[in-house]
């Protein structure tokens, strides 16, 4: 009989309901049976972290630095483990399971070093005699929604710098991948949090969600995923009063001029694209090439495209892995049809595949002669399905991709100092790439987006403490 994963609510393990945690490589696998909580047991865990907030808030910064040092060292430890489990629920190819396995624990490490730089003010007041300090406080109990494309890095951005503030945490993660959430709050437990700092509710984002959001005594929530969830995230913190950070959609542009290195502008979009199955906010789905460079460029992408290797995410040949379940499979492929309805030329892929196991496998799919305006390049379809734009300048190429209700990441290649220079500047988006992939983020820097893509605080680096904190001005009179 399959082990029962369960919840932690106030430093126990508790939970009878469950569900299995289905590999989407192989679909007769179960990687694990995994609790479901009730929406009686998050109010539980919300009280519990309440409780515990008014000792951690003032605990030590050696106890908070040494507990984070810790669940970074193990992280990284078991990184072989850990990214064998991400790619076994989620789908990414083993390397890129490892390889998010690995940021998780250096952003555990990064924190740990935050913890100990903790800092403030110390400014003259205009009134002689009267000192000012300027500090930061954590800002209570915080609640934390992660999604299911990146099952242990965006519980980690969100988890360590919460703890190591001096927040604590009620953690509810994506239904579809807990067991890379469970594992990390299994190592935080056990590198000494205290009873309740810490809360691990899974299951249905319709009942451990909602009573998160309807709860008054939530401080704060950090949510990543859908628009339309965000929305509602949104609507029920500002009856709260609350503060809430939102990290939603995407329809990054990649624009490729005529003076960019064809290999590199080739394997930036197909990278962008298309690794880790396409389900990244970050992906590129449209792609803006100018003419001189079109017709090359498309052959070569197509080609690329036609020879990814898609396959089980834990043998060594893939380079794609399986979509992660049959509901996003079908977005997918709808999306497909919609292209081909919308007059857009299937280039490459767009078929299912079958292999060995029975999965969830689609080839990677490149359309051309898209436009702007067509549903495939103004929805995020969350796939590797990506359209080829045409446009005849730089000048047009720049009005096409800031043409979009999103504005998380954006990217040129060019070798064109000037041209990156002002895309740099004049790209509306949270973040600009110049000759690398969109899809690719240093864990020790800001991350976010702008217009339809995010709200509130940067995520990550030394800006997550705009979030995890509360600013508080004190005036003293010498005597």
């Amino acid at each position: 009989m399959t082990e029962l994963h369960k919840n932690l609510i106030d430093g126990e393990w508790v939970g009878t309901d469950g569900a299995e945690n289905i590999n989407p490589s192989n679909i007769d696998e179960v990687v694990g049976v995994y609790a479901r909580a009730s929406a009686e047991e998050t109010k539980q865990a919300i009280a519990a972290a309440k409780a515990a907030f008014p000792a951690w808030s003032r605990s030590g910064i050696l106890e908070r630095h040494a507990i984070l040092r810790k669940t970074a060292d193990e992280i990284l430890a078991r990184k072989q483990e850990l990214g064998e489990l991400l790619s076994r629920e989620e789908g990414k190819t083993l390397p890129e399971g490892i390889g998010e396995v690995t940021r998780a624990g250096q952003i555990f490490d990064f924190f740990a070093g935050e913890v100990l730089r903790l800092a403030g003010e110390i400014l003259p007041s205009v009134r002689p005699g009267v000192g000012v300090e300027i500090t930061r406080e954590p800002v209570g109990v915080v609640g934390i929604i992660t999604p299911w494309n990146f099952p242990i890095a965006i519980p980690a951005w969100k988890i360590a710098p919460a703890l190591a503030y001096g927040n604590t945490v009620v953690i509810k993660p994506a239904d579809l991948v807990p067991g890379s959430t469970w594992a990390i709050v299994d190592i935080l437990v056990r590198a000494g949090l205290p009873k309740g700092v810490l809360n691990l509710v899974m299951g249905r984002g319709s009942v451990v969600g909602q009573t998160l959001l309807d709860s008054p005594d939530v401080d704060a929530i950090s949510f990543t995923g859908s628009v339309g969830t965000g929305k509602r995230v949104a609507a029920a913190s500002i009856e709260h009063n609350r503060k809430f950070q939102l990290e939603m959609g995407g329809k990054n542009p990649t624009v490729v001029l005529d003076d960019a290195d064809l290999g590199v502008a080739v394997e930036s979009v197909a990278q962008s694209a298309f690794f880790s199955t396409g389900q990244r906010c970050t992906a590129s789905s449209r792609v803006i090439v100018t003419e001189g460079i079109h017709d090359r460029f498309v052959a070569a992408l197509a080609e690329r495209t036609s020879n990814l290797r898609v396959g089980h995410a834990l043998h060594k040949e893939t380079e794609i892995g399986p979509v992660v379940d049959p509901s996003q499979l079908k977005q997918d492929t709808d999306y497909i049809e919609i292209g081909k309805q919308e007059g857009a030329r299937l280039v490459a892929g767009g078929e299912l595949v079958k292999k060995d196991t029975e999965g969830y496998f689609l080839q990677p799919t490149l359309f051309t002669e898209a436009t702007n305006s067509m549903r495939i390049s103004r929805e995020e379809i969350f796939g590797p399905v990506a359209a080829v734009i045409k446009a005849k300048d730089y000048e047009e190429a720049l009005s096409i991709a800031n043409d979009t209700e999103f504005g998380l990441s954006a990217g040129i290649v060019t070798t064109s100092l000037k041209h990156a220079t002002h895309f740099k500047r004049n790209a509306e988006a949270g973040m600009v790439m110049v000759n690398v992939p969109t899809a690719g983020v240093d864990f020790h820097v800001p991350f976010g987006g702008r217009k339809g893509s995010s709200y509130g605080p940067r995520e990550q680096g030394k800006y997550a403490a705009e979030f995890f904190t509360i600013v508080k001005t004190a005036y003293t009179a010498a005597g």
